[in-house]
């Protein structure tokens, strides 16, 4: 029992020794709390040389980390390991993330730049008063199309995926509440309709569409349309600039019975252990000419309305991936359905991918 006592008090001293010694060499290399800051952000979704500038203006250490799905961010950070100061969560999760209490309410006193976000952008379903999180780049769901595999025609609307000469040449991206939104938007219901006869006559509808879909996939969708393996998919605003970049010939299309507005936003987690220096990088993100040339880097829109006058034209004029009020009025982000609701919309899409087979 000696023994036992001895070793367990060896192993403290050893442990309180590391601690000691770890922030000791963490602060001789400018790594204390106070002066870093860790950031969790999506692969290749910020210019490193906005970082670069923002450590020489503030003399804060940036730690960059990346996740690559929502949920894996959200699992790292209930978690409570790593000390996230931001990170960059989709609309969708956020009010998951309030529910769960992963999020701390930001100081709107501490983000002057705030002025600068288009009124559109802000206070909308996923987070009211913005509370808890701040647009960084946002997009829509729509139609990327090859001219010359259809025959010249300009497709406008969800529905024009239903005509017979579409046959085999549609993609649809892997998921839920994008295929079953258009479902329910080609019929002029919300694509957060929870009524149970909408949403059935949304699968029937969407069964009719089998003969024309040659395959539903995941983010092999941008390869094969830009090797021109399909002539339409349904996809992300920022995928189709990302295939658009590789075959000119394509074009990109918000349905006009309206879609999905999806965001990425800016947060702090509850893990944060720097927070004023969480909210000095958030508002250094919103100065214009910040926001400008990440959204030149990055390549998705930018919901910073100071930015798009100093953006090139043929950028902040590409109505593709600026739309005009009209059509962003008739788009909507995703609500929160809760579990039930969310669980039946993957049972319907699987249903649909199960009449396919």
């Amino acid at each position: 029992m000696k023994q036992l006592l001895n070793a367990f008090i060896a192993i403290a001293v050893i442990s309180v020794i590391l601690y000691v010694s770890i922030n000791q060499l963490n602060s001789s290399q400018g790594y204390s709390s106070g002066n870093t800051l860790t950031i969790y952000n999506w692969g290749d979704y910020v210019d490193p040389e906005l970082i670069d500038r923002f450590e020489k203006e503030t003399g804060i250490k940036v730690i960059y980390q990346t996740f690559d799905s929502n949920e894996a961010m959200m699992t790292k950070i209930s978690q409570g390991g790593t000390t996230f100061d931001v990170a960059m969560p989709s609309e969708y999760a956020i009010s998951k993330m309030k529910e769960d209490g992963l999020l701390i309410p930001l100081d709107h006193s501490k983000l002057p730049n705030l002025k600068n976000i288009d009124a559109r952008f802000m206070d909308l379903s996923f987070d009211p008063g913005n509370q808890y999180s701040i647009p960084y780049f946002w997009g829509t769901v729509g139609i990327v199309y090859n001219p010359d595999m259809v025959k010249g025609k300009k497709i406008t609307s969800w529905n024009d995926l239903w005509d017979p000469e579409m046959k085999n040449k549609i993609l649809l991206a892997d998921g839920a509440r994008e295929v079953m939104g258009m479902g329910l938007n080609s019929l002029g219901y919300s694509l957060n309709d929870t009524n149970e006869a909408h949403l059935q006559e949304a699968k029937a509808k969407l069964n009719t569409l089998t003969p024309n879909v040659k395959a539903i996939v995941g983010d092999e969708i941008k390869m094969l349309l830009a090797n021109e393996e399909a002539a339409a998919g349904v996809v992300w605003s920022g995928d189709a600039s990302e295939i658009m970049g590789e075959n000119e010939k394509l074009d990109y299309v918000v349905p006009e019975e309206g879609s999905n507005l999806w965001f990425d936003n800016m947060v702090i987690p509850k893990t944060a252990a720097n927070r004023e220096g969480a909210h000095q990088f958030i508002n250094f993100m919103l100065e214009p000419d910040v926001a400008a040339q990440n959204a030149e880097y990055v390549g998705y829109s930018t919901p910073n309305k100071e930015a798009l006058a100093i953006l090139p034209e043929e950028i902040s004029g590409d109505e593709r991936f600026y739309p005009d009020a009209e059509t962003t009025e008739k788009l909507e982000v995703y609500d929160n359905l809760g579990k039930k609701m969310l669980a039946h919309y993957n049972e319907l899409f699987l249903e649909f991918k199960m009449h396919r087979k």
